[in-house]
């Protein structure tokens, strides 16, 4: 089949894969039953999707990374590449590493322009074979997808009774579909069973990996977590890549949240004219009582800004969940990065500061979608939920939900109307137990409740001034609310290794790439230990965190360094402590990168780098 100089050693339930199509074309089907097999086998997975921004056409990727041990960063190198886009082959081929393969229709010769003799090309005649077994140009465009996963299968030593299976639960409801999908699979499966040597050194196998656990997007299950929060409110204005999360929600609230008899809803969503219009919403929800949300991304966030503004001056709780995308402007909508992380932590003019809280997978956003709503109603301003779209719209392996039933929603400080028919006077603006945080009452609640709500200057007991010290003494508690609530966001994530003298700082969906970099430079015997922010206001961990160490590497997907620009003002840490390691291309972060960074920056030579056998090194250092 191939050179014997290219065959690669035995990569069992360890490599990654691409799949170069056209979108629009139904590959994302497809792309889906590989994934899910692999995960139905028992193997870690994790599936990247690299999509352009128009609806078809132009040409979309998807990455598959299987690791037998959990890993799930994506990584720049791939060994095998399924190139169904001749306008990539091109690139397609380059990013293949040596000793790899590339799957290709063979339908059509390959140009010899493209061939490399480092790399095993394996070609298919996929468009020949759905040209003669099917009929319709739609239907021959689908079935090659499907063909191409049953080569893969022959390759990678997938199990066909586990595709089988998922092609029965897929059109259980069009039974009609399910023998044109066999026949498809078939195809691409015998014939490369027939001329190539099947499986490839890159297979799978069998492992138990992957029980209790599910498949997942962020903006899946922070939709979810927004029910289980008792959220009945949702308004946004339609926008990549959150546009996903309110459609979820609306699923789920016509599952959980309509009265199978009568019909009855007992939620309310709105697509709002724009941004600014749905924050508007929302925060009229909050004022009103209900707990209400919108999605949105960066440019939401910067419409939006002037509402929030008034939600935290007015002291009205709401949650804003920003789902990341690269920026300015309109940027590049369907790539991954994290740069908003100063603008949720101050937005809107004047002095302001806001709760934010940074999940790293899925299965934190469903828990901390939870602790937003209770944190802005205890604390009576908005909060942001921050993802990015690495983890909003891709699919990852994350442990199966769980949930405490007794969960009880944190109302904050609401006075009832008993406690407000016992006080002589409502005031609302006023510290009375001097945590910063006053009480509130909902409209038509109680007479005694009722006050002007306003965002110009007022005082502690609620009504209109321009005087400076009546100004300032209501600006002052409002800083004291927000900093009190570092003590109430989650607590950073924090791994410690023997001998290590530095560490690697990160936030959001950087972890899985941070925390194996980690492994990989103690394996290089660099042991390094590890934080990774979950909530802003940083705790005072944070603090003690980076001046026991005198080097923290702070990874982030911005090219201005915003973490670590917060970390500087809010903890006033020493400078000289931070140094940036900045990836912001718009791909999900590679811990290859990550080490990589670390080790030019402290010029570590190469027989430095190489990995050491468990001997020699460090105690405690993982193997």
């Amino acid at each position: 089949m191939s050179d014997p100089r290219l065959e690669q050693a035995d990569r069992t339930n360890d490599f990654a894969f691409k799949i170069g199509t056209v979108n629009g074309t139904g590959s994302a089907s497809a792309n889906g039953l590989i994934m899910q097999a692999i995960f139905r086998m028992g193997i870690p997975c994790t599936g990247k999707n690299v999509f352009p921004s128009n609806i078809q056409g132009l040409p979309t990727w998807y990455e598959i990374r299987v690791s037998h041990e959990g890993y799930s960063a994506r990584t720049p190198e791939f060994d095998l590449i399924v190139a169904m886009n001749p306008a990539t082959y091109e690139r397609d081929i380059a990013e293949v590493r040596p000793g790899g393969y590339l799957l290709h229709d063979s339908s059509w010769p390959m140009a010899k322009e493209f061939l490399r003799d480092d790399i095993t090309f394996l070609g298919v005649p996929l468009g020949e074979m759905c040209v003669r077994e099917f009929k319709g140009a739609r239907v021959r465009i689908l079935m090659k997808n499907i063909a191409y996963a049953g080569a893969l299968a022959a390759l990678l030593s997938m199990d066909l009774d586990v595709i089988r299976g998922m092609i029965q639960e897929k059109f259980a409801a069009k039974p009609k579909l399910i023998g044109s999908n066999y026949k498809a699979i078939e195809l691409g499966y015998d014939y490369a069973m027939e001329h190539f040597d099947c499986p490839l050194p890159i297979r799978l196998q069998t492992m138990d990996a992957t029980a209790d656990h599910v498949l997942m997007d962020g903006n899946t299950s922070a939709a979810l977590g927004c029910v289980f929060a008792g959220a009945t409110v949702g308004a946004w204005y339609p926008i990549t890549p959150s546009t996903s999360l309110m459609d979820a929600f609306k699923r789920f609230c016509e599952r959980f949240r309509k009265d199978k008899e009568t019909g009855e809803r007992s939620f309310f969503i709105a697509q709002a004219e724009d941004e600014l219009a749905a924050a508007g919403v929302v925060i009229g929800a909050g004022w009103a009582g209900a707990r209400a949300f919108t999605p949105t991304s960066g440019p939401g966030i910067s419409l939006m800004s002037e509402f929030i503004g008034l939600a935290y001056y007015a002291e009205i709780p709401a949650v804003f969940v920003d789902v990341q995308r690269v920026g300015p402007s309109t940027g590049m909508p369907t790539r991954t990065q994290q740069g908003d992380l100063a603008a949720v932590a101050y937005a809107s003019h004047g002095d302001t500061k806001h709760i934010a809280l940074f999940p790293a997978n899925p299965e934190e956003s469903f828990h901390m979608a939870v602790e937003a709503f209770d944190l802005a109603e205890r604390f009576q301003t908005p909060v942001f939920l921050v993802q990015d779209l690495d983890i909003g719209m891709n699919d990852w392996m994350i442990p199966k939900l769980s949930w405490d039933d007794g969960f009880v929603p944190d109302r904050g400080k609401v006075l009832g109307a008993a406690e407000l028919e016992k006080i002589e006077k409502f005031y609302r603006y006023m510290d009375v137990d001097g945590d910063g945080i006053p009480y509130r009452s909902l409209p038509g609640v109680h007479p005694k409740g009722a006050y002007f709500t306003r965002g110009s200057g007022h005082t502690s007991r609620g009504t209109y001034t321009e005087d400076a010290d009546e100004y300032t003494e209501v600006m002052d508690r409002l800083r004291t609310k927000i900093d009190s609530a570092a003590g109430e966001v989650p607590a950073p994530a924090v791994q410690m290794r023997d001998g290590a003298t530095m560490s690697l700082v990160t936030i959001g969906s950087c972890d899985g790439a941070v925390r194996e970099a980690a492994d990989l430079l103690e394996r290089q015997g660099l042991p390094v230990n590890f934080l990774r922010v979950r909530g802003f206001p940083f705790d005072t961990l944070v603090r003690e965190f980076l001046d026991a160490h005198e080097l923290n590497f702070v990874v982030e997907q911005n090219r201005d360094a915003q973490l670590r620009r917060l970390l500087v003002t809010e903890t006033e840490v020493d400078p000289a402590r931070l140094h940036s390691v900045l990836d912001y291309g718009g791909f999900p972060l590679s811990a290859a990168f990550v080490a990589g960074e670390v080790n030019e920056h402290l010029g570590r030579a190469p027989e430095e780098m190489k990995v050491r056998p468990a001997a020699e090194r460090p105690e405690g250092a993982v193997a």
